[in-house]
């Protein structure tokens, strides 16, 4: 996809990107850096990023978190945090155990808090401060076979709604809602439906792609555009919306 925003959009800027080895998080930190932000590409494998600076931390780790954070402002302020994080496994709500909640809560809802606890202070000197967090389109339907995602996904909207009306004035957070992304993620969630039906991988896609009117996966590229938007100067007049990426997918309006 063409990048498109102007090449100095974010020049000036500081950006650190959560998840971003591969997928949409890796297409951001891409764009961020086209853009001419100066962005810190964090996972935990951090493997080289044209443009990027990687870093590598695992987000279930306290210890981690707060030390590549420290590491990074000490070079200055944060001015755009994306919180993205790998999803939890599928399956029935019902048939998870309790310990199957607590990982996915530390690197997504522990984490972006910790993360913007750090952050906000310098967004505040700065005069300008840019939170997009990643997370599902299940926050408005649940999407079946997902529970404990779709469970975590709506504790991240509700944070993150709640934090809109605390933060100062010069800072949003808003969050992206990808829908069916051909990413790694949605490749492994079709696996899982399969071993656990018997419905082939090919009939778990075709029953996906009836759904979105576009007829087709949306492309990383195409949320990192959505992403990038949200993190621009001029969008300061947007906060605390959930914007979904979903090719019309979703049903509510």
């Amino acid at each position: 996809m063409e990048n498109p925003y102007r090449t100095d959009a974010f020049n000036g800027m500081r950006a650190l990107v959560c998840g971003a080895s591969k997928g949409i998080g890796r297409a951001t930190a891409e764009l961020l850096a086209t853009c001419g932000a100066e962005v810190f590409a964090v996972s935990r494998s951090a493997p080289e990023i044209t443009g990027c600076t990687s870093i590598p931390c695992d987000l279930e780790n306290e210890t981690e978190r707060k030390a590549m954070m420290e590491n990074i402002l000490d070079g200055g302020p944060i001015h755009i945090l994306v919180n993205n994080a790998a999803g939890p496994k599928g399956g029935p709500l019902l048939d998870a155990n309790l310990d199957e909640f607590e990982a996915p809560f530390k690197r997504h809802l522990h984490a972006s808090h910790q993360l913007v606890q750090k952050a906000v202070p310098g967004m505040k000197d700065a005069g300008i401060g840019r939170i997009v967090n990643i997370i599902s389109t299940s926050v408005k339907e649940p999407i079946p076979n997902i529970g404990v995602s779709n469970t975590l996904r709506g504790a991240m909207a509700s944070w993150s709604k709640t934090l809109s009306r605390e933060l100062p004035e010069c800072i949003t957070i808003n969050n992206v809602l990808p829908g069916f992304t051909d990413t790694d993620r949605l490749a492994s969630l079709a696996d899982s439906i399969h071993e656990r039906t018997g419905q082939s991988v090919e009939d778990v896609q075709s029953i996906w792609l009836n759904q979105v009117p576009i007829g087709r996966l949306i492309q990383p590229s195409e949320t990192a555009a959505a992403i990038a938007f949200l993190c621009l100067p001029q969008s300061g007049g947007i906060r605390g919306v959930s914007l979904p990426v979903d090719g019309g997918r979703l049903r509510s309006i």
